[in-house]
């Protein structure tokens, strides 16, 4: 991928590494455990995100 990305994709590609975490543990705590798995999450290998 080019150094110099546009801003647009810049934005995507922040917004999905933001998005690509764990739910926290002080969520996880305070729903009792209803809420233990993020449904979004992407590993890097295995997809591929949309440029």
């Amino acid at each position: 991928m080019a150094r110099n990305k546009p801003l647009g994709r810049k934005l995507r590609l922040a917004k999905a590494a933001k998005s690509n975490s764990a739910v926290p543990a002080w969520v996880i705590i305070k729903t009792m455990r209803r809420f233990t798995m993020n449904p979004r999450r992407r590993h890097w290998r295995v997809s591929k995100l949309k440029k």
